[in-house]
This record gives structure tokens, sequence and C-alpha cells, in this order.
């Protein structure tokens, strides 16, 4: 199966904009989850959830509004207070790569590269500062132990299933989000990638989440992306000088980058 351009031709996938993954879970039979079906439905009536779930919690409605996801205490947490705040302090928003299925969600577009004479499939964005990713097709096992270094990306190991490209990922460090809207994970997080191309112009794209550490239980979100005939990847420069970023603090006046200040010692008046 050929997920890139053939020979002669142009063109690149168009990755749509997913800012809230928990909108996107799929139940067993690749149907969105009845309550997010009921959700769009309101949203599209201009009622309640237009912004992802909606009711109760502040802000975006937070965890509540999203009773189908498998929080733990902490996530939830974490997410109600993504949510008040409207994601001020989004990772992506500064410049940091994203990390797993949000390289799929970033509305910049993208190329797949297949070299089979090496082994591996090589994946191209525009956005999300402008990164690649290396999915090795040899057949190797993962790295053990502390050979498996944490990165943003994760280490991605694929194979085929007939037409379907099966990518298995871990090693994931904890400096992202899974999406704008703030749903956290931690370095335990597992996912497998499906990809599959049903026509010329459609890319379908799931991914099964697994963090114990952050969620009870697995989940799997979908969507499609589009194929946009003729177009070529143009630069983008997020992260050049980005001299912005020392500055930066959080609501307890620390540091968001760089060293923090030690007991004892006043903390920066840097620019929120």
């Amino acid at each position: 199966m050929n997920f890139g351009r053939v020979p002669g031709e142009k063109g690149v996938w168009a990755v749509p904009y997913i800012t809230n993954m928990a909108m996107r879970v799929i139940g067993s039979d690749g149907q969105l989850l009845p309550e997010i079906q009921k959700a769009q439905a309101a949203a599209r009536a201009g009622g309640a959830g237009a912004r992802g779930g909606g009711g109760g919690g502040g802000g975006r409605g937070g965890s509540k509004s999203e009773p189908w996801m498998p929080w733990m205490p902490w996530s939830a947490a974490v997410y109600d207070y993504n949510s008040k705040n409207e994601s001020k302090y989004d990772p992506e928003g500064y410049c940091l790569p994203p990390g797993g299925p949000r390289m799929m969600a970033t509305p910049y577009q993208m190329e797949i590269i297949q070299q089979p004479e090496h082994k591996r499939i090589m994946m191209i964005f525009e956005g999300a500062t402008h990164i690649w990713r290396e999915i090795y097709m040899d057949g190797r096992t993962f790295p053990e132990g502390d050979a498996l270094n944490p990165t943003y990306l994760g280490y991605s190991i694929g194979r085929w299933e007939g037409d379907t490209l099966v990518v298995e990922n871990k090693g994931f460090n904890e400096n992202s989000w899974l999406d704008y809207f703030g749903h956290p994970h931690t370095d335990q997080m597992h996912i497998v990638e499906k990809w599959t191309r049903p026509n010329k112009g459609t890319l379908h794209y799931e991914a099964t989440v697994t963090d114990p550490g952050a969620y009870t239980r697995p989940f799997t979100i979908a969507w499609d992306v589009p194929w946009r005939e003729g177009a070529e990847l143009p630069e983008y420069i997020c992260q050049e000088n980005n001299q912005y970023l020392n500055r930066l603090v959080d609501d307890f006046g620390q540091p968001i980058f760089g060293p923090r200040a030690q007991p004892g010692q006043k903390p920066s008046s840097g620019t929120r």
C-alpha cells in the first residue's frame, strides 16, 4: 500500500485540527460513542457542548463534561485546570513538539515517505516545529530499561497487516499534551496506531491509547485526513531565536522553562 505520491505526482496530506481528542473516541464498532454523537448534535443546534462536551466545571466544562473518558483523580484535576485557564500553558503553543496522536491533529501538511529498501517509513510534518518521524520496519523489538530514552515522539516500530500499517509506540516523555484542550499523559503511555487508505483522497487514522499512569483503561480515537493534490510542504519556522520563552512564568511565579528558584531565592518576575 502506497501512502504517499506516485511518480510524477505532487500532493500532501492536509492534517485536520483536532482540538479535543475526547470528542473522537470510538467504540468497538468504529463509530463515535453515543454520548459524543449527542454532544455533537447539541453543538450543531447551538446548545451546550459546542466547545467539546460543555456543562459544568468552569472554563470549557472540564472532566465532568467528558464522562466517557477513563479519568484518574489526578488526570481529571489537571484537565480541569487546563480547561479553566483556556490551555494557557499548552506546550505546543511554545513551539515544543507534540507527542503521540497530536502529530496527526496539528493543522498543517505532512508527507509519508516509504523506504522499503531501508526498512523504514518517514513522516515529515510542516507544522509541529517542522519535525520528522521515523518508523522502523525491520522487525526489531523495543529497547529495554534506560536504553528506551523518553522523547517527545517516542520510539516507533511498524508492521503491515494486509493494507493496514500498524505502528506500536513507547518511550514518550511527559512534556506534551495529547491535544490542545489539555488531556495529560505520562511516560507509561503506549500507543498502537493504524493507518489505512480506503481511497485515493483519504487517509484513515486510528490510535489506541493505553496509559495506566493517567487513565484507568485504554481508549481509541479516529479521524480521516484528506489528500491535497498538487501541494508541497512549505517552510514553517516556530522556534528561531525564541528568547521569549525564557521570560514565561506559571501561576506560581516559577519559570516554565529554565532553572527554577531554589529555596530562599526570590522568583523571577517574568512575563506571563
